[in-house]
């Protein structure tokens, strides 16, 4: 399998070893991204929330992105099994690579790899970054060593003495003896205290040794870098490549033995898959499908991580409970296989597992990109908020675009619903001529939906001084048969992270061909797992067959026409996994037309 791996010389493993950290203050900065949350910030630096709201008391009453917190200082997290030590750093103004090696006296290529995202566009000011611990390190260094070719076998060493000249540096020593720095300092703990020109120092001479060839270049000198060789490998393209053949797991509960309606959706996503390996194999993929029933609980899990095919695997889709997704994400992290969570948006592994995608967006991210859209889209309109209370009301997402309104000074107004009086005092007081009025409730129920429209479309109808446009949720594409007509009627926008028009060619085309293969239709459900099993494998197959297995260092490329789910992945922070954060505002014409965009 065509694997990144970084090749580390026992010179690197003996110089990291040999330093300390340097003084590490008790906290750092954090820089408030878009979607995230207390609780995420929180779990993902490993600390509690209440520490976070002891540093910074104005949080807990929310939290905005580009806002910074202060974080305690917590140096040890944990991944399945084993416990990962790192201190995190918050890079300063014009701070380089180079200067945090040697802050921390850590090789830029330990940091890089503590920070899989680390790039030249993701090191910038304000962001954090793992530094891995004096143990961390050993323990990177022996994996290396036991995936790649064993080191040479140590000859005798001799020595001999050489006297510094001015303007010599350990750096400059090191490149010229062909050695690490501590094997110098072993025999000198003298330089510890810094390099002086005519002090007398002993150098080790090895005798040649017969090295196997690696396809890296593993010489010491590799990895005693100047200020230039470290800055560049933020720069340094990572190994993308076509890939024809695949191999791929799908794990579900199917629970053939007992058909339920979740069974029945589950075998239905599978059977979308198929249709996209069909239609990636006449493009020339060669595409393995795996299918494992995982059942209930961890059991079953186990059994299938403790298997000899998995391990073989190039990616793995699947699981729907968070123990078993928990499992699964440790293994393939430890086994270094991309890993889909297709469905649940409530799991922690993406925060911290660089191997992890999560299909389903986080609310708080969907909240956070709808205000956006949202406060862009109705800018230079007349915004009316219409208070109805039930038990849809969706006040996180309320909270989120009235905070972007005010954040960017787009004035909106707010009305309590009154059933008898509602039309009246909307044309009255709150509706303004010659403007297009957005109307938007705080519920997303049907109930709600329904107090409203009949009054919307009698002004709609009757007023010709002003617009009407209603703005609402992803739930509403269930009321179609209640409301279809009203939507046209009062030219509806809504945000929603799926939506497959019917009527379109690709929709019609995937539905005549899931019918020939299967002999049915799809279940009536929303989203349709079906069309989000066949969305999910052509993003993913498709960008494995032209990117390879590194196909993440090729994101902002790839760009596939969805038919219900679209995919716009962000990792959520240098050393994290991968959210999907695409939204669509689907608006629903008065021309009888519908529009995804």
């Amino acid at each position: 399998m065509n694997r990144l791996k970084t090749v580390i010389c026992t010179c690197v493993f003996s110089f990291a070893s040999l330093f300390t950290f340097g003084q590490e203050s008790k906290t750092f900065q954090h820089t408030i991204e878009q979607g995230e949350t207390v609780y995420a910030i929180a779990t993902m630096y490993g600390v509690s929330t209440e520490a976070i709201y002891k540093l910074n008391p104005g949080s807990k009453e929310g939290i905005k992105a580009g806002e910074v917190l202060l974080i305690p200082q917590k140096k040890v997290s944990t991944s399945g099994n084993n416990t990962e030590t790192y201190t995190f750093h918050t890079i300063e103004p014009k701070e380089t690579l180079y200067a945090v090696s040697m802050k921390y006296k850590v090789p830029a290529q330990y940091i890089l790899q503590a920070n899989p995202g680390l790039s030249v566009k993701t090191f910038q000011k304000g962001r954090t970054i793992r530094i891995p611990s004096q143990e961390n390190i050993q323990a990177m260094a022996q994996v290396s060593q036991t995936e790649n070719t064993p080191q040479p076998e140590e000859k005798p060493v001799k020595e001999t003495t050489y006297t510094i000249q001015k303007k010599e540096t350990m750096y400059s020593l090191c490149r010229k003896f062909k050695v690490s720095s501590y094997e110098l300092i072993k025999l000198n703990p003298q330089l510890k205290n810094g390099v002086k020109a005519g002090v007398e120092i002993k150098v080790p001479v090895k005798e040649e040794a017969v090295a196997s060839k690696t396809d890296n270049n593993t010489s010491a000198e590799s990895f005693i870098q100047s200020e230039s060789e470290v800055n560049a490998l933020l720069s340094a393209p990572k190994s993308t490549k076509e890939l024809n053949q695949l191999k791929v797991a799908l794990l579900l509960p199917f629970n053939p033995s007992k058909k339920t309606a979740a069974s029945s959706r589950f075998i239905e996503y599978y059977e979308g898959m198929l249709l996209a390996v069909d239609s990636l194999q006449n493009q020339g993929l060669s595409l393995d499908l795996s299918v494992y029933d995982t059942g209930e609980g961890t059991s079953r899990i186990r059994e299938i991580l403790t298997g000899e095919t998995l391990p073989n695997a190039d990616l793995i889709i699947g699981a729907v409970q968070n123990d078993q997704i928990k499992m699964i994400a440790d293994f393939a992290k430890e086994h270094r296989i991309k890993y889909v969570i297709p469905f649940t948006s409530k799991n922690d592994d993406v925060l911290s597992n660089n191997f992890v995608f999560q299909v389903n967006t986080p609310h708080s991210y969907l909240y956070s990109k709808a205000a956006e859209r949202g406060r862009k889209l109705f800018a230079n309109d007349n915004i009316i908020f219409v208070k109805i209370h039930d038990k849809e009301e969706k006040k996180p997402f309320i909270k989120a675009l009235q905070e972007e309104l005010k954040d960017h000074k787009v004035p909106f107004k707010e009305i309590e619903y009154n059933g008898e009086t509602f039309a009246e005092d909307l044309d009255s007081l709150y509706m303004v001529d010659q403007t297009r009025n957005v109307i938007i409730p705080t519920s997303s129920s049907l109930e709600a939906l329904q107090k409203i429209k009949t009054p919307l479309r009698v002004l709609a109808e009757t007023q010709t001084d002003y617009t009407i446009s209603l703005f609402g949720y992803p739930e509403w594409q269930t009321y179609v048969r209640e409301a279809l007509d009203d939507f046209y009627a009062l030219d509806t926008y809504i945000y929603t992270n799926f939506y497959a028009d019917n009527l379109s060619k690709p929709m019609q085309d995937f539905y005549n061909k899931f019918k020939t293969w299967y002999s049915k239709d799809l279940i009536n459900t929303y989203p349709k797992y079906g069309i989000l099993g066949f969305d999910t494998g052509m993003f993913f197959f498709g960008a494995m067959k032209k990117y390879g297995v590194n196909f993440e260092e090729e994101l902002d490329n790839i760009r596939y026409p969805s038919i219900q789910t679209g995919f716009d992945f962000h990792r959520v922070n240098n050393w994290g996994g991968f959210i999907n954060t695409q939204i669509f505002i689907v608006h629903y014409n008065r021309d009888f037309t519908v529009t995804r965009e």
